[in-house]
């Protein structure tokens, strides 16, 4: 039995556009304003409709998932990074590192739950800037005890600085990159 994909329940706004899509050949009247988004929990890339009057700002949470929604009146459709624009693009990176950082514990239990993908390769290893020498420096220090928090990590191991950003590097190429081998964060 086929188990739906978990559904986004909160979303990053990402631009906000008054117009529509740029796109859009319609006549202007004729557009809808439309929202840029990322999810929160899977990174989906979202394309929403805000409700009517509702001017929603980049960086702002929003509530996607069942029931009332403040802010958000239906989710339109998932969305491709090639399909973001130039805006939201730019705000994407800040977004994610946000969006990590407020979810700090979840991204810590990555690094102490991280393991082998193969003999060869660790999931580690598929963070930005960190080779075979640091990845041996943490699954060494892990087994001193879990890593409580990023700054506990950063503390710990020499050579790690800002985890969230290598995080957010990694999401970012994996919503970059459709036919990536390996995805850690998104779907």
């Amino acid at each position: 039995m086929d188990k739906k994909p978990e559904k986004e329940s909160y979303a990053w706004v990402l631009d906000y556009l008054p117009y529509g899509h740029p796109d859009d050949t319609r006549p202007i009247y004729q557009r809808k304003p439309l929202v840029q988004a990322v999810g929160e929990k899977h990174f989906t890339l979202l394309e929403l409709i805000p409700k009517e009057g509702v001017v929603p700002e980049p960086h702002q949470r929003v509530y996607i998932g069942e029931g009332e929604r403040d802010l958000i009146d239906h989710v339109k459709r998932r969305i491709k990074y090639d399909e973001l624009t130039h805006g939201a693009k730019l705000e994407l990176p800040h977004v994610i590192e946000e969006i990590i950082l407020e979810n700090e514990e979840r991204f810590v239990e990555f690094f102490n739950k991280a393991y082998s993908i193969t003999p060869r390769l660790h999931m580690l290893e598929l963070l930005p800037g960190i080779g075979k020498k640091l990845m041996w420096a943490i699954i060494e220090e892990k087994k001193k005890g879990e890593f409580k928090s990023f700054e506990d990590l950063t503390s710990r191991v020499r050579g790690v600085y800002q985890p969230e950003k290598l995080i957010a590097k990694r999401v970012e190429e994996e919503l970059r990159e459709e036919n990536i081998k390996y995805r850690l964060f998104t779907r």
